[in-house]
């Protein structure tokens, strides 16, 4: 049996699928009843627990062979850090205590540092936890999720610009949450033990013009990236429902992947290249 976490989501929904393909026993860890009854009807076992109730989640997780977990964004808070704390903190609990063979944590670049990576820091802490729990762990350290342009889209799509708050030639790591899925069924289904890091990165290094060039080819029309400056980060992530401290947060992070701070380590990190394109990640979001 496997556990999921984060079914609703990108990444954890093709975790799930993956493992269902491959015909193996999946339980998915779902907030509320009615979240679990698509996959039921999959053929997947139910678990309904928050990942902020220790106690609940122990119990889904026991018997488990593995499982797949996350830290949720919890963006709206007045205290980002601190909040992501707490569920590090119960999730570490309850995998010291439900007796799981191993977990699969979706992490990112950059987590091995403990500062100036904006929201990334409450991985770096939520690391450190699980791996104080003796359990066997991979951690998944993705690169920056092309997914993360949707917010924009809708501004491409009508105006024919990409805003940005990186340089529009700047090219950095990016990938797809489908292949961190992919990858992450991949090492549920690879027993080790001690701790194991797995760099993820898409086909290719993307700049924002590069992605700007994608969506080019999607919509038929073109499409230019348009630099912002980082002064309009907080008032921007703000206008969209983040708290002052997150959006102070995603500035720093901003910061730290121009800096080279969030950037894959190389050996003895394990790296595992993804085969969706800028494109094709971003076409059925532009539908």
């Amino acid at each position: 049996m496997f556990a999921v976490a984060g079914v609703t989501g990108n990444t954890g929904s093709v975790v799930a699928r993956e493992l269902l393909a491959r015909g193996r026993a999946v339980r998915v860890i779902v907030r509320k009843p009615e979240q679990g009854e698509p996959w039921s009807a999959r053929g997947a076992d139910i678990a309904v627990a928050s990942l902020e109730d220790s106690g609940a989640l122990a119990a889904a997780l026991r018997g488990v062979e593995a499982a797949y977990l996350l830290l949720p964004p919890k963006y709206r808070e007045p205290d980002v850090l601190r909040a992501q704390a707490a569920t590090a903190d119960s999730m570490a609990h309850a995998v010291g205590t439900s007796g799981v063979g191993r977990i699969v944590f979706l992490s990112s670049q950059g987590a091995e540092r403990e500062s100036g990576t904006g929201p990334v820091r409450a991985l770096h802490y939520a690391e450190a936890q699980l791996t104080a729990t003796g359990v066997p762990i991979t951690m998944l350290r993705a690169a920056y999720f092309i997914e993360n342009w949707a917010p924009v889209l809708p501004v491409a799509r009508e105006q024919g610009v990409l805003p940005t708050f990186f340089p529009a030639d700047f090219r950095f790591p990016t990938q797809a949450t489908a292949d961190i899925g992919r990858i992450a069924a991949d090492a549920l289904l690879r027993p080790h033990t001690g701790v194991q890091l797995i760099e993820i990165e898409g086909p290719q290094p993307a700049s924002p013009r590069d992605v700007a060039q994608a969506i080019s080819v999607v919509l038929g029309r073109p499409v230019a990236p348009v630099e912002a400056p980082l002064e309009a980060v907080v008032p921007t992530f703000t206008g969209f429902g983040f708290s002052t401290d997150a959006a102070s947060l995603f500035r720093e992070m901003y910061e730290g992947i121009a800096a080279g701070r969030l950037v894959p380590l190389g050996p003895p990190a394990e790296r595992a290249v993804g085969t969706t394109s800028v494109g094709d990640a971003l076409a059925p979001l532009l539908a």
